[in-house]
C-alpha cells in the first residue's frame, strides 16, 4: 500500500486531520486504526444492559471557532447543553468546585486549617517552587494542600507531585485570590463559575463517541480498521503493520503514544531520541460504570474525591448528561423506573498500582462510602461495566519538556509529526478541542504552509 499522507490513529486528532485534508481537496491519505472502532479515548460503548459509557468524564467545550462550526455541522440539534455542577467530597460534606474558592462549606476545623495556611502564605515571601508539590504548598497553603490538592492530584496522576512540573497549569487549576476567598467565607458567597467548562454540550444519543462516529463516516473510505502499526522505517518511509504488510508514505502523522513511536517503533533512532522516550511518563485508568435501578434528585454533573475511603478520583452522574445514557424503560432492566449511571475513574501506575480484579467491587464500596449509593441499593445494581485504558493522561513530569525538545525536532526532520493527547504528550493541550485542532492544523501546514498554533514546544 502507498499514500502521500499516512495517519496513525483514528481518534480526535487523526480524524480531525483526515477531515481537514478532505476539506482542502486532498484525497491522497490513509488512516490506520488498530481498534475495530474510531474515536480513541473519546469513543463510547453501550453495554449489554443498554447503558452508554464514555472512557471517562468527557464534556464538550471549545477554544476554537473551527471546532464550534465542526460540532454544529456534525451534531446539528442532536445535543444537550448543561450548566456545570461540580463538587468535591471532603470531610464528610460536599464543597462546590473550585475547592479553594468555596472552603466556607467545610466544617469549622477544616475551614480554619485552610484559612490559617492561606494567612501564613500571605504574610511571608516564599521561594520560587521547583516542582508541582512545592507549587501547591506555595500557592494554596498547607491546609488546602493537605485536604484537597495533594491527595487529589496523586489520585489523578498516580505520580508523586514532587516528580511533576507545574508550567502546564494555565486554565486547568484556579489559583488563589486571598481577598476573594476571605470574602466568600465571611459573606457566605458561592463561587462556582470559574473555568472554561462552566457550560458544556453533550450528544443526545451515543455518548461522546457519537461525534467521532459521525466524523469518521466522512472519511470512512480512507480508514483501515483493525490495522495495528508496529514499526516505522523512517529511512524507507514505511509503516509496518502487525499482519506483516507495509504502507509507504511521504508524510506521516502519528497520534499513537509518543513513547512507543520514539522508543520502540522507529528503526534506528539516534540514541538521545531513544533515551528521551524513556523520560515520558503516563498513567492508566480503570473506568467503572455502575448502573443502578431507581433515581434520586441529584443535579451534580461530576464529583471529585480526594480522600482514601474510595479508589476513584472522579465520579460522573452520567445519567444527567443525556436520558439516552440509560436504558429507556427496559422492563428487563429498569421496569417503569428510571436508572442512574455512575461512572467512576481510578488511575494507576507503577507508583500507584490498582488491582484490576477487585476495582469494580471497591468502586461500589466507595460509592456507598462517598454518599452516592445507600447500602440497600447494592441489590438494585443492574450493570457493572469495566474498561481499562493503559494510556489515560500524559504526565507533565520535570523531564517532559526536555524530552519533547529532543524527540519532536528529530521526528520532523524525517517527515514524521506526532500530535494529539499522547502523540504530542502535552496534557495542557490535550482536551478534545485541542486534539482535533492539532490534526486540523497539521493538515493546514501540510497543504497550505500555515504554521501550527496549538501544539508548540515553547
Amino acid at each position: 500500500m502507498q499514500t502521500t499522507y499516512c495517519i496513525i490513529g483514528a481518534g480526535p486528532t487523526g480524524l480531525g486531520a483526515a477531515n481537514r485534508l478532505k476539506e482542502l481537496g486532498e484525497d491522497r491519505f490513509m488512516v490506520l486504526e488498530r481498534e475495530t472502532f474510531v474515536g480513541g479515548l473519546s469513543a463510547s460503548f453501550r453495554d449489554d444492559q443498554g447503558f452508554t459509557w464514555d472512557i471517562g468524564g468527557h464534556v464538550i467545550f471549545s477554544h476554537y471557532p473551527y471546532f464550534d462550526r465542526l460540532l454544529a455541522d456534525l451534531l446539528g440539534a442532536d445535543y444537550l447543553e448543561h450548566q456545570r455542577e461540580a463538587w468535591i467530597r471532603c470531610a464528610g460534606t460536599w464543597v462546590p468546585y473550585p475547592f479553594q474558592n468555596n472552603i466556607r462549606f467545610l466544617p469549622r476545623k477544616q475551614r480554619w486549617h485552610c484559612l490559617r495556611g492561606l494567612l501564613e502564605n500571605h504574610r511571608r515571601e516564599s521561594p520560587a517552587p521547583e516542582n508541582f508539590r512545592q507549587w501547591m504548598d506555595t500557592v494554596f497553603g498547607k491546609g488546602i494542600a493537605d485536604l484537597f490538592m495533594r491527595p487529589y492530584n496523586f489520585k489523578v496522576w498516580a505520580t508523586p507531585s514532587e516528580l511533576m512540573a507545574y508550567n502546564w497549569i494555565g486554565e486547568r487549576v484556579s489559583v488563589i485570590d486571598f481577598e476573594r476567598v476571605l470574602k466568600n467565607v465571611i459573606l457566605a458567597m458561592d463561587d462556582v463559575s470559574w473555568g472554561p467548562n462552566n457550560t458544556f454540550r453533550f450528544p443526545y444519543d451515543g455518548g461522546t463517541g457519537e461525534i467521532f462516529r459521525r466524523l469518521g463516516k466522512r472519511v470512512s473510505d480512507r480508514i483501515l480498521i483493525g490495522q495495528k502499526a508496529v514499526a516505522v522505517d523512517h529511512a524507507a518511509k514505511q509503516v509496518r503493520l502487525a499482519d506483516g504488510s507495509t504502507v509507504a508514505y511521504r508524510h506521516l502523522l502519528n497520534t499513537a503514544p509518543l513513547d512507543l513511536l520514539a522508543g520502540q517503533w522507529i528503526q534506528d533512532p539516534p540514541d538521545p531520541v531513544r533515551r528521551a522516550a524513556q523520560d515520558l511518563t503516563h498513567n492508566g485508568v480503570h473506568v467503572v460504570g455502575v448502573g443502578v435501578r431507581g433515581r434520586r434528585e441529584d443535579p451534580k454533573c461530576w464529583m471529585y474525591f480526594p480522600e482514601d475511603n474510595c479508589p476513584f478520583y472522579r465520579v460522573t452522574n452520567f445519567h444527567n448528561y443525556s436520558p439516552h445514557n440509560v436504558p429507556h424503560k427496559d422492563p428487563n432492566v429498569c421496569s417503569d423506573e428510571q436508572c442512574r449511571a455512575l461512572m467512576a475513574e481510578t488511575s494507576f501506575s507503577e507508583h500507584k498500582p490498582e488491582d484490576a480484579d477487585t476495582v469494580v467491587r471497591r468502586t461500589v464500596d466507595g460509592l456507598a462510602a462517598g454518599g452516592l449509593m445507600r447500602d440497600a441499593e447494592r441489590s438494585q445494581i443492574v450493570s457493572r461495566w469495566h474498561h481499562v485504558a493503559d494510556y489515560a493522561y500524559p504526565v507533565p513530569t520535570l523531564s517532559r519538556d526536555a524530552a519533547l525538545r529532543t524527540i519532536q525536532p528529530w521526528l520532523e526532520s524525517v517527515d514524521i509529526y506526532s500530535r494529539g493527547r499522547f502523540g504530542g504528550w502535552k496534557y495542557e493541550v490535550g482536551n478534545m478541542d485541542h486534539s482535533v485542532m492539532q490534526g486540523v492544523e497539521w493538515a493546514e501546514m501540510m497543504c497550505k504552509g500555515i504554521a501550527e498554533r496549538t501544539y508548540t514546544l515553547d
